[in-house]
Parts: C-alpha cells; sequence; structure tokens
C-alpha cells in the first residue's frame, strides 16, 4: 500500500518531471545554437516523460482496485492521460527528431516548416493536456478509498462478477 510518507516522496518526484518538461517545451528554443545540448535536453525530456508514465502504471498496480481484479475499472477512469502520454510521448519525439535534423549542421538558421510548426503547436497542445491530466490523475490515486476495501469496491466487484 501506497503510506502517506512515500505518496509524497512519488509526487515529488513526478512534479519535478514535470517542472522539467515545461521548462525544456519553454526554454529549447534559446538554446538552438548548441544542437548537442539540446539534443541531450530533448532525450532527457523523453526519458523523463517515459518515467512519469512508468510511475503512474506502478501507482495504479500499488491500488487494492488493481490487486482484487477491476483493472478495467482503473482503465475506463484513467484512460485519457495513458492515450495522451502515448500521444505526448510519441509527437514529443518526432517533434525532437525533425527540429535536430533541420539544424544539426545550420544551428544559426531560424528553420521552420510547415509540417514542424504544425507538428510544433500539436505537440505543445498535448503538452498542455498531458500536464493536466497528469496532475488530476496524480491527485486522482491519493484518493485513500482506492487502497481499502470499502462499500462501493464491493458493489463494483459484485457488478462485474455477475
Amino acid at each position: 500500500m501506497l503510506q502517506t510518507n512515500n505518496y509524497s516522496l512519488v509526487l515529488l518526484v513526478q512534479l519535478c518531471l514535470l517542472t522539467y518538461d515545461l521548462f525544456i517545451n519553454s526554454f529549447s528554443e534559446l538554446l538552438r545554437a548548441s544542437p548537442v545540448i539540446q539534443l541531450v535536453l530533448f532525450i532527457i525530456q523523453d526519458i523523463a516523460t517515459l518515467f512519469n508514465v512508468i510511475i503512474i502504471l506502478l501507482m495504479m498496480f500499488n491500488t487494492y482496485v488493481f490487486q482484487v481484479g477491476l483493472v478495467a475499472l482503473l482503465l475506463v477512469r484513467f484512460k485519457a492521460l495513458l492515450m495522451l502520454s502515448a500521444l505526448y510521448l510519441t509527437l514529443s519525439i518526432s517533434f525532437h527528431c525533425w527540429i535536430v535534423n533541420l539544424r544539426w549542421l545550420e544551428s544559426n538558421s531560424f528553420t521552420w516548416t510547415n509540417g514542424l510548426q504544425v507538428l510544433f503547436v500539436f505537440q505543445r497542445v498535448a503538452a498542455v493536456l498531458y500536464c493536466y491530466f497528469y496532475k488530476r490523475t496524480t491527485e486522482c490515486l491519493g484518493d485513500p478509498r482506492l487502497y481499502d476495501d470499502s462499500v462501493w469496491l464491493r458493489d463494483v466487484f459484485a457488478r462485474a462478477r455477475q
């Protein structure tokens, strides 16, 4: 079970990773003169997003709801975050590859193709939605009802068995 002390630590790690993601999304263009540093920061950003997804999944696996076999209940409740996480990670990796490929040899030029602009907008919109749903899911997973046996959980379990 996730104890209060552990939850605070996990929440702090998650918020630090989200803050790093926000920081890189906001200020990565300032580092376009140094493509190697930008590449390293992009790789760390993608790994941080992947770690955030792994942490959320581990938090879901740690719930009593998951342990009694009501995985579908968790998936239905948090499917928006799971789908947005996959979409955001895909868009981020695509954007990072494209921008680094365009600017690797000519780092001082300001090159934006139409496709890159569209991908940039979609990636940033997905980033905002990802942060919102991630924080909302993190708060929902802090609900003590998910970690103990309760009447509503027994009702859901009984309906699932029928």
